[in-house]
This record gives structure tokens, sequence and C-alpha cells, in this order.
């Protein structure tokens, strides 16, 4: 098979979604450096290799440790250039989700930064080296670009705003700096550059990680339409209240919406993202088949909820080492032997993992307790903050203070009741205080996940030589562990044994603190066997399959989709629509309605002709005159179909002398002006409004911004001008209330766009198009142009008559057929334009026509 990368970052590509372990392929030649390109292969030659799945994760670090060689030393790592030394960083999860997916199934190519700066007459070298040695594809960055792009926006402006901290002064948080915001565009679309040069963008699947490259999916996008993109964001997702705050909401919000799947977390996380997808890009998603979808310009936008897992065999492997038994030996010696139990916190020194409040419980254990002083330690394991700044700074200095006073205060000769450790730790001696911990405690303020729970329940199920260092019996294998686990982390909804807490409750955290001491050994065990049985089945390699699996299945549609892009910049979307399904073209229908003679036409009204969002619902003296003349073609039968009473459209529309007119979908009829309102059903007996009108006043009286319309023959609950969510779940509650109480009246419930009405049974504007050709064939003039337009649900039964009357006897043989609906979106319609200023421009050009045909 040919490779086909693409070093030209214009050049657009497409093809069709793959089956997992069908790909034939390998890593394409790369440009390193513009006008250089490398030679990975033995050859030249492009050549078949084995057949692989080729998965380009992208994240900001690649799992690679870099080290400066000295002069004259030697080389200990995996592979090593002049001057550096290369290895695998085995703590990334990046390493450890490719572990999961196991090495013979799938390829994977890594694009990100390295830890180190490396100068720029050696860049050229490093690149090749990891390349060819780790399949790494490393971003090189300058470093005031980098310090503006990664310690500036991103953790300055967009970490503590996804944890909930508003920069309400200069002190909280950064304030928006769109300096800053350029050099993080300015980064996605270096990794975009780098992508291109690896990417088979028929084939291979690419995997975004974090809110570092959250604009990165539309760069990828623009450049190839049909790319297989997911993105899973490791932080919280904050609330919409919270999230509006930020100036760049939409272009992040798009941008995200560019990828085929995005996966969270918490359930929490994805529900805020789809309330602000809701609130300030008025899209809608809903659940199909246990999958959640955004239906984004013809495109159907996937979301995954699953926490990610830890990789149980390297967590396995580092409790067996030798270093870990003679570390937990050492703990055991120190703590267990003086009768003392061990209570464990592993955290970030960060101002969102409640360190200092945690100490504080711990103080109030001690004070509320007096039993616990001299026999309880809290270990405190504090690794070195990732980011920079003034919080930090003084977040450590309260720690430290905190400790030092609780010392002074509790503390006797050999006892201290906290220890902090803020020294960095190898990861065996971390789990060996795991191993060793009575309870684990993680009262992190805010925290996208935080896998130290599960680390520490794997850790405690240990193994044979552990359970002799602790002299645990060895036909007793029912281990125990408690957890104690704030409210606010990623990891708690699926720890249901663990105590949850509110971190910022100091009197709660202590109780829980004690009750976990308190707890009865049998207890421990359940929910140790509960917590290790999930976590031992939903490891990383658990969570990135499910996650590909998903992203294959999303990516599904691609290839039976015609897909182009629009907009400039991060308003850049791709629309995606089904081959039939295409924009109704002015030249095509202008010239359609010139070679016929007798024409129906049948417009919908509300947001058709009339814009969504106008106060003022009358029609223009533009659309009058528009009308006008359409009906003025003696070969024309024109009519308006809306849900408004007869009353207001006669209103409305008394210019119109010959305009037929369809009023509360299509119950009463006027062929024209001159002649009386007549039903298209029989009278309907209206009693059961005294059941339905009393539920409707109801949820007008609790949903502030909704309203009641009484038609003659129908009741409407509109709440276009209620909060979009709670209006949503509002119509939901009302539809299946009304549903219930009007079981047995001869009246149907539907809810449509912001509104849910009711209605006598058999009516809908399908009637109208029936009774519109019928006419028709009555007077012997059989249509040979038929166009239909309309914007929602209550429309779909017009389009449904006029496509299935193609074969039948009301329609002329060969008759030209537009049904065309408002909007890219799934239709009977064939047809669709965007707007209702696209609608009133086609039939500005109709009318037009119409004049020089039919001059007055």
């Amino acid at each position: 098979m040919v490779s086909r990368s693409y070093s030209n970052l214009l050049e657009l590509a497409s093809g069709d979604s793959p089956t997992f372990g069908r790909m034939n392929r390998q890593i394409p030649r790369i440009m390193a450096v513009a006008g250089i390109m490398s030679n990975i292969d033995n050859d030249s030659k492009e050549t078949d290799l084995s057949s692989k799945d080729r998965i380009i994760i992208v994240a900001n670090e690649l799992p690679i440790r870099a080290q400066r060689r000295l002069e004259g030393s030697g080389s200990t790592s995996t592979c090593c250039s002049k001057g550096w030394n290369f290895s695998w960083d085995e703590n990334s999860l990046l390493l450890q989700l490719k572990d999961g997916l196991g090495d013979e199934a799938i390829e994977v190519i890594y694009v990100g930064c390295l830890k180190e700066e490396i100068p720029l007459n050696e860049q050229e070298e490093v690149y090749q080296v990891l390349l060819e040695s780790f399949k790494c594809v490393p971003t090189f960055l300058p470093l005031d670009l980098y310090t503006r792009y990664y310690h500036g926006f991103c953790k300055q402006q967009l970490w503590p705003l996804f944890h909930y901290m508003l920069p309400l002064s200069p002190d909280l948080g950064g304030r928006f700096d769109r300096a800053l915001w350029q050099a993080y565009v300015s980064v996605n679309k270096i990794f975009a550059d780098r992508i291109m040069e690896v990417i088979n963008p028929e084939d291979d699947f690419v995997w975004i990680h974090d809110y570092h490259l959250m604009v990165l999916p539309t760069f990828l996008r623009k450049r190839f339409n049909r790319v297989k993109l997911g993105f899973f964001l490791h932080s919280p997702f904050p609330s919409s209240e919270i999230y509006k705050t930020l100036p760049i909401r939409e272009e992040l919000l798009r941008a995200l919406l560019n990828s085929d799947l995005i996966g969270f977390h918490t359930f929490d996380y994805a529900r805020h993202f789809l309330s602000c997808c809701s609130r300030m890009l008025g899209l809608t998603y809903e659940s199909k088949r246990g999958y959640i979808g955004l239906e984004y310009y013809g495109r159907t936008v996937s979301i995954k909820i699953l926490p990610v897992g830890i990789h149980m065999g390297q967590l396995q492997s580092v409790l067996s080492l030798p270093e870990t038994e003679k570390k937990v030996g050492e703990l055991i010696e120190r703590y267990g032997r003086k009768g003392r139990t061990m209570l464990l916190g592993v955290d970030d020194m960060d101002i969102f993992k409640g360190i200092t409040l945690k100490l504080l419980a711990m103080e109030q254990l001690l004070m509320q307790h007096p039993e616990w002083q001299g026999k309880v330690v809290l270990v405190q394991i504090a690794n070195p903050a990732r980011g920079k700044g003034k919080d930090v700074k003084e977040m450590q200095a309260e720690t430290y203070s905190t400790v030092k006073r609780i010392n002074e205060t509790f503390g006797r000769p050999g006892y201290d009741p906290i220890v902090l450790i803020d020294a960095p730790l190898k990861f065996y001696e971390r789990v060996a205080y795991y191993v060793v911990a009575e309870c684990c405690l993680v009262t992190a303020v805010r925290d996208g996940m935080n896998l130290i729970p599960y680390e520490y329940i794997v850790s405690r199920q240990g193994n044979e030589k552990l359970d002799k260092i602790l002299k645990l019996e060895p036909k007793n294998h029912n281990k125990k562990s408690m957890l104690v686990v704030s409210e606010f982390i990623g990891c708690s909804p699926s720890l249901s044994g663990a105590i949850r807490v509110n971190p910022w409750n100091v009197d709660a955290v202590a109780d829980a603190m004690d009750s976990a001491l308190e707890v009865a050994e049998p207890e421990k065990q359940l929910r140790h066997e509960k917590h290790y049985k999930y976590v031992s089945t939903h490891d990383v390699g658990y969570w990135a399959r499910s996650f590909l699996q998903d992203l294959e299945r999303s990516c599904g549609e691609h290839g039976r989709r015609r897909c182009w892009g629009i907009g400039f910049g991060l308003s850049f979307r791709v629309v995606a629509l089904d081959q039939s399904f295409r924009k109704l073209s002015m030249e095509h229908i202008v010239s359609a309605y010139k070679r016929t003679k007798t024409r129906a036409i049948l417009l919908d009204y509300d947001d058709t002709l009339m814009p969504q969002g106008s106060i003022d619902k009358r029609p223009s003296s533009k659309s009058i005159d528009i009308l006008n003349t359409l009906c003025r073609d003696k070969g024309n039968l024109v009519f308006i179909v809306s849900a408004k009473s007869r009353e207001t459209l006669s209103d409305w529309f008394s210019p119109c002398e010959k305009l037929g007119i369809a009023a509360e979908h299509g119950y009463f009829l006027r062929l024209r002006k001159a002649v009386e309102w007549e039903n298209c059903v029989a009278a309907a007996d209206c009693s059961w409004k005294q059941i339905a009108e009393p539920v409707m006043e109801l949820y007008t009286e609790t949903t502030d911004g909704s309203t009641i319309e009484d038609k003659e023959t129908a009741l409407v609950w509109s709440y276009e001008d209620a909060d979009p969510d709670f209006g949503s779940c509002q119509a939901k509650e009302l539809l299946d209330h009304l549903e219930s109480v009007l079981a047995n009246e001869p009246v149907t419930v539907k809810r449509g766009q912001n509104y849910v009405e009711v209605k006598p049974q058999g009516v809908s504007k399908g009637l109208i198009a029936r009774r519109m050709l019928s006419m028709m064939q009555e007077r012997g003039t059989l249509p040979e142009f038929v166009l239909c337009i309309g914007d929602d649900r209550s429309d779909e039964d017009m389009f449904e008559v006029i496509c299935s009357s193609t074969e039948g006897p009301s329609i002329a043989p060969r008759a030209e057929i537009f049904a065309c609906t408002v909007g890219q979106k799934p239709s009977k319609a064939k047809y669709y334009l965007d707007d209702t200023t696209e609608i009133v421009r086609l039939m500005h050009g109709l009318a037009s026509v119409t004049d020089q045909i039919t001059p007055v």
C-alpha cells in the first residue's frame, strides 16, 4: 500500500472509516525541518508492512524522560543522541495507555513536547532519535512561547477557571490576556503542523488529551474534513455559570465540537459541557441506544463518560520489588511496632488539593477525640507543584506553618501527629506507604480525576510476600482498606464504598477520619473487596479500548456523508450531509420554475418566512409583495401553513387576495380571501381544554418566561423565553403529565422546538399537502412543479406527503419536486437552505421570474 503522508498543510484528504485490524501502513517519511525529508525505511521504496491499526496520541508532554549527558559519561538509557539520554517515562498515562491497548494489535505514535528544552542546533538529531527509537514526534517550542502558552494561558487562565476559580481580582487567577490566548492558539497550530507530517488521514485515528490542546481539533478538521478525531478532557469541566465568563467561550466549544468523540471522567463534567453547548450555541443533545450525541451541522459529535483507570500490571510489579518489601518493613518498624495507625495523604502541592483543609481536619480530630493522640499519624506526601505563581508559594507557606503548629500542640517526644514529606519520592516508596496506611485521605476541593485512591486499593490487596511482612494469616485472604474522599473529585462516583466528604467542612472531615478508624474489620473488608473488583476490571487498558471502540463507531458515517468546510478561523466547522441531501440551488429551481406551467407552492410561516426570535411576527411588506406576485400567476396555487389562529392569519395576510391559508396546523383552511374558512377534519369537541389548561397554568406559574396560547382547537405551552435547560426539563414533565390526564381524549400531545401542543387527533400539515394536490387534480391541472418549505418536526408531514406523491396520480409525470427544510439537520426533505434570509431571497427570485412571464 502506498504511504499517504502530507507535508503540504493546505492539502485536504478524505476516506472511509476503517475496521480495527484491517489497516496496512507504516510511519510515513517525516519532514523534520522544512525541505529535508528523513528516511526511516531501510530503503527509499514504499512497501507494505504487517497489518496494524495506528493511533496518533497527542498531548502537551511526550511520555519520555530526557537527561543531558555529561561529557565522558556512558549511556544507561534506552537510547541516546550525542548530548542526551532518553528513556520511557513509565509513570506517564500515555505510555500506560499504550501498554493497555497491547503493542501487537495497535501501532502508537506520540506527538508532544519534551520536558527539557532542546537547543536549536540539536533539535534535528533529537527529532530523528525519538522518531526512530520511540515513535515520538517532538514539538519544539521557543521558551518564551511555551511560557506564555503553558505557564500563562493554560495554568493561569484555563486551569483555575476549570477548577471553579474566577479572576475576581488579579490575585485570584489570571485575568484574560489576549496575548496569552494568541500564544495558546499558535502552539495548537504548531502541534497541528507536526501531526500533518506523520498522519495518514484516511486511516489513522488521532486522540488528543486535555485542556492544553482544546483548539487543535479545529486545525486538524480544517486540513482533513474526515479526520477520525477523539478528544479526552482530564480536568473538570465547569458549570455554565462559571464557563460563560471566559471571553473565548464559543471558540473553545466550537473547536471541541470539531472532534468526533469527546470524553469526560464523570457525568457531571459532560452535563456541564452539554449545558454550555445548549446555552451558548443553541445545540441540543439526545441519547440513542445508550450513546449521547450532539447534532452539529449534520455531524453527530458523541460524548463518552468513563473515568480513566490505573496500570494494574505496573503497580503489581512494583509491589513485588525487593525495594518495596524493604520499605514496607521499615515503615512497619517505624509506625506499626509503636502501636501507631497511619493515615495517608498523597497530593500535589497546589491550591486545589485541599492539603491545608486536611491538616485542619486532623487537628480537629485530635481535639475532639483525645484518645487518638499518640496513636494516629497523618503522613502527608506533598509532590512538587506543577504550576508556578504567588498562590502556590502562599499555599506552601501555610502548609508548613500549619504542620508546625499542630505538631507543637499535640506532639510529644518520639511522636509527631503529622509527618510532611515534601521531597520527591520514588514510586516504590509511595507504594510502600499505601501498603502500610490504614486509611487514605483524598480531600481535594476540585480535581478532574485523581488516581491515588485506585493505587491505594490495589496496593492494599498486596501479594503473598507482603502478607508475610505484614504478618497476615496465609489462609485469611480478606484484605481491607478505607477511603475518605472528597465529593469534588472525578473518582468519587466510582468509589461507592468510600466515606465521601465536603472538604470545606472541616468538622465533617474530622468525623469521617474517626469513622474510618472505628469501622469494624468485616466492614473494611467488604468495602475493599467492592473497590478492588471495580478498579481491577476498569484499568487503563479497559478505558483506552472502550474510548477507541467508541471513536471508531463515531466515525462510521464519514464515508457515507458529503463533507465540506465553512467559516473562518476558529469558527470553522464541517458540514456533513447524506449524499442525497443537498443545498437548494437558486439556478436549479428558477430553471425548473420557468420550464413548468402548473405549480404548487406550500410554505410554512413560523420560523421559515419569519426569523426565529423576532418579536414582531407580522409579515414584512416585502414578503406580502412576493406572495402577491406569485399568486398573480394563474398556474400557481400558493398556500401559507401556520400554527397561528385563523383570526391572526386573516389579519396579517389581508392584502393577499388570492393566497391560500391553513391555520392551526391545517385544522382550518381558506382557499382565498373571498371564500369562507372550512374545516379539514370533523368539528372538534374542545371540552378537553378544561382538563389541559389548568395543568399548563401550573407549569406556567413555575416556569418563568413560559406562556400559554389558547387557540380555537388547540392549546400551546411555549417556553421560548425561559431558561433553556429548565424549560426543556419542564416541557418533558408537562408532556408526560398531559399524556396521562388526556389519555382518553381525542387529542394528541406533541413537543416541538420550545413548545408543547395539544391538538385534535388527525390534524397535521400533511393534510394540507394532500388537500392541495387533490384540489389541483380535481381541476385537471396536475402540478408540474412542487415547492414545499418548512423548518421543524410538524413540517415533516408535508415533506412525507409531497415526496411520496411522486409516483401517484396527483402529480404530473416527471414533475419537479422540491421539499426543502431550514438548516442542515435530519429530515425527510431532499434539500435545505441555511436560514430565513436565504428562503426570502429564493422566493424573491421566483417572484422576479413571475414578473417576467406574467407582467401586470
